[in-house]
């Protein structure tokens, strides 16, 4: 076997988890495998010689390929145009190998991904790294370029706005199909008073990148400001399960292009996450209910 073959072999012996990191990262299985990716051709580039850790090494050199990226889609992002809910055409088409749906099914929820989307890059990597990964703060703050205080700190203010968007959700269907019926049905008629009326006072409505793209606000936060973005809108959105939760899903000619995941508790929406992500729709476990 050669140097190229033996490096390669070792290299897929850490694809897995680099795959896992680079996804929680960037939150699509695509650009994750294009990370992976490029991480294999920094490795066939590099003089590894005096890597004594390359499942370290690796890691380091694909959270530094996702920063990267994670800067670089933020740059090219506009300016949100105003706060109106997307009613996009997404393309997308195509199946899913079985190692990237594994990828998608992993432990990290669609809900999750839409709060680390809301993260600066460097807050995303701390978080990411240090609390799904265990890797030290000293090795964290060499990738930022910071101090390990300062690597801490980016991972503590991730932590808390994660945390921050959690919610004990109504376990109850039924409840739940009241409530989202109730919004879509006060949101069709544009009947603000109504929206107001299944709004909790502090509901935070984000949305995924391919929401933005296609005009969503990325964060909006209380009954008002939500109401007003909803009113008169999601004409055509059907109830649905969600993962077991009731949403709403739009899917012209039967085809989901945007998902709303409703966190519902004590009877109010406390949590929208709109999502138009094509592969983190395909990702989803969706049934369509009857209006």
């Amino acid at each position: 076997m050669g140097d190229r073959d033996w490096l390669a072999e070792r290299f897929e012996g850490h694809r897995a988890h680099l795959r896992a990191v680079a996804y929680r990262m960037l939150g699509s299985a695509s650009e994750a495998d294009d990370a992976v990716q490029e991480a294999w051709l920094r490795l066939d580039r590099a003089d590894t010689s005096d890597v004594q850790n390359l499942g370290g090494w690796l890691t380091t050199v694909v959270a530094r390929v996702c920063l990267d990226m994670l800067r670089a889609r933020r740059s090219r992002r506009e300016e949100p145009h105003g706060a109106q809910p997307p009613e996009p055409t997404l393309g997308g088409e195509g199946g899913i190998d079985p190692e990237r749906e594994a990828l998608l099914a992993d432990s990290i929820g669609p809900a999750l991904l839409v709060v680390l989307d809301t993260l600066a890059p460097a807050e995303r990597l701390a978080f990411v790294l240090h609390d799904m990964f265990a890797v030290p703060f000293d090795e964290i703050a060499g990738i930022l370029g910071r101090s390990p205080n300062a690597a801490k700190m980016l991972a503590s203010r991730a932590r808390r706005r994660v945390q921050g968007a959690a919610a004990v959700p109504d376990a109850d269907l039924a409840r739940q199909r009241a409530v989202v019926d109730a919004f879509l049905a006060a949101s069709r008629g544009g009947d603000f008073e109504a929206l107001l009326a299944v709004l909790d006072p502090e509901v935070v409505l984000r949305a995924d990148g391919a929401a933005v793209g296609a005009g969503a606000s990325r964060e909006v936060r209380g009954a008002a400001a939500v109401a007003g973005a909803f009113s008169g809108r999601a004409r055509f959105a059907r109830p649905a399960l969600v993962n077991g939760a009731v949403g709403a899903v739009w899917a012209p000619g039967g085809r989901p292009r945007v998902v709303f995941g409703f966190t519902i508790a004590g009877g109010k929406v406390v949590g929208i996450e709109l999502l138009a992500d094509p592969e983190r729709l395909r990702g989803l476990d969706l049934v369509v209910l009857d209006d």
